[in-house]
């Protein structure tokens, strides 16, 4: 009987080994980013006008506050107004870097390229954020010759409240909006592209009045259309969220396209839901686009409480992701603005861990916007604390890639209280960036580097307990490189 248990024992104990060997140490995965608006300096520039250093001293100092708390991930704003924050042929400088549209920063270099390279050197994807349909905005300077809406009159309508707006049922607005996203995705090293909730405008935009599209709506109808207006610009957008998602894949298949919709589709949907209607009021059938899965990320703008009962957090959430039929990523972006303190963190922070509950094979949120999480210092040292406490990884995208790099090669050398690890890869235009896992007595820790790394110190030794001072020796390495999608290599786990 004895010798059955202890054979009973050693088979499970050989299993579980086996187990741990197989699966090894595992890092964390979400998408944690957060939204930098420059319409209106919102958030970056801090004012039109500034020297190229400053404006390169802000971008730094957001990303670095980014990295140190445990960001993955940045959605930038480049063409707030058909106007361009990188240097374009197809639309002016934007008014908001020089305080004059058309006007090239002065020494020239080129924002995006900056924040790019700049977010990557620190192991952030960098999203491109685009207004499709906005041509001027009131807070946007004087409307100069190189305006769109001088260049193409014809595209264009001005509304009661001073904004001039893109007619979404014009050919030359979809095609002029489709070649200024391909040629970003052809010309920089972007991760993403990302539209907010702004497709038709919001009724105050126009004093309340409808959108003012009569002329181009009464030609469909001479033309044979049959569709209701209200369908007909639905239609407009639907084809053109389409045609977006499959001219990025064209070009570059890893480059994600996300939508950060209003966050309701409907009132009613779920019942207790009340609310602006999108889908009738800006003519936006997200609903549609998630279901056809036409995006890569799916960001509702969940701006609203847990305990707000019209307008539960939690609610529409799990209604979304019931409605995520290809199992696209579902990340919500969250009202951060609400402040800090005790009350505001914790709000936040459930709102998190409900969205790790209700989209567990991937998790991740946004934060709106970054400006909140610069000026309310308690909000970041208690996500520091909580839930972003350890570094994480974006999660895998499938439906795009399921190749992971080569695993690196690595070597080690002893040089006395630490360890100096060394790697090579065979195809470094793989990787998006390297994890090295090192496991202290029972413990495995990990650490994430850009793909540029090639080497890393670890100590022989940690303390493992701070209350008893307790220190555990290094017993394992390992080193893996992650891809642009996501997918991470394997990698030999080396015991000392």
């Amino acid at each position: 009987m004895f010798k059955k248990l202890l054979l009973l024992l050693l088979v499970c104990a050989s299993v579980q080994l086996k187990a741990q060997i197989n699966n090894g140490p595992k890092i964390q995965r979400e998408f944690r980013a957060a939204w930098v608006a420059s319409v209106a300096n919102i958030n970056w520039p801090s004012k039109p006008g500034l020297t190229s250093q400053q404006q390169q001293d802000e971008a730094i100092a957001l990303l670095d506050m980014l990295q140190k708390n445990n960001f993955n991930a940045v959605i930038f704003q480049i063409r707030p107004q058909a106007d361009a924050f990188y240097k374009s042929d197809l639309e002016p400088w934007s008014y908001y870097l020089t305080g004059e549209q058309g006007k090239a920063p002065d020494p020239y270099y080129d924002p995006l390229e900056f924040w790019v390279k700049a977010a990557h050197e620190r192991g952030m994807e960098l999203h491109v954020w685009l207004n499709p349909y906005r041509a001027h905005h009131v807070s946007g300077g004087p409307v100069s010759d190189l305006s769109v809406v001088k260049k193409h009159p014809d595209l264009v309508v001005k509304l009661k409240q001073g904004y001039w707006w893109f007619d979404p049922s014009k050919k030359g607005t979809q095609d002029l909006a489709a070649s200024v996203v391909k040629d970003i995705v052809k010309r920089y090293d972007i991760d993403g592209v990302h539209f907010d909730d702004y497709f038709y405008p919001y009724a105050e935009y126009n004093g309340g009045a409808d959108f003012p599209d009569d002329e181009s709506y009464a030609a469909n109808q001479k033309s044979g259309g049959k569709l209701s207006k209200g369908d007909w610009r639905r239609d407009h957008v639907n084809k053109f969220v389409k045609r977006i998602y499959k001219e990025i894949k064209a070009e570059k298949k890893f480059v994600k396209f996300g939508i950060s919709p209003f966050g309701i589709w409907r009132p009613g949907y779920p019942e207790s839901i009340r609310g602006m209607d999108q889908y009738d009021k800006l003519y936006a059938d997200a609903k549609l686009w998630l279901n056809k899965g036409w995006i890569d990320y799916f960001m509702p703008q969940l701006y609203w409480q847990i305990n707000n009962v019209p307008l539960s957090f939690p609610v529409l959430l799990a209604w979304w992701e019931s409605e995520n039929t290809k199992g696209r990523h579902m990340w919500p972006g969250l009202n951060s603005g609400i402040g800090g303190g005790e009350k505001n963190s914790d709000e936040i922070i459930n709102q998190i861990m409900i969205s790790r509950g209700i989209t567990p094979k991937s998790p991740g949120v946004s934060h709106w916007s970054i400006g909140a999480l610069t000026k309310h210092e308690s909000l970041r040292n208690d996500l520091l604390a909580g839930p972003y406490k350890d570094e994480a990884l974006v999660p895998v995208s499938p439906w795009l890639d399921k190749k992971a790099p080569q695993a690196p090669i690595m070597t080690h050398e002893d040089r006395g209280n630490d360890l100096y690890l060394k790697w090579t890869t065979k195809n470094e235009k793989e990787v998006f960036k390297y994890v090295v896992y090192t496991q202290y007595g029972d413990k495995w820790i990990y650490r994430t580097l850009n793909a540029k790394s090639s080497f890393f110190q670890v100590p022989k030794q940690m303390e493992v307990n701070p209350k008893t001072k307790a220190v555990a020796n290094l017993k394992a390495i390992k080193v893996t490189a992650v891809g642009r999608t996501g997918n991470e290599s394997d990698g030999e786990i080396i015991t000392l």
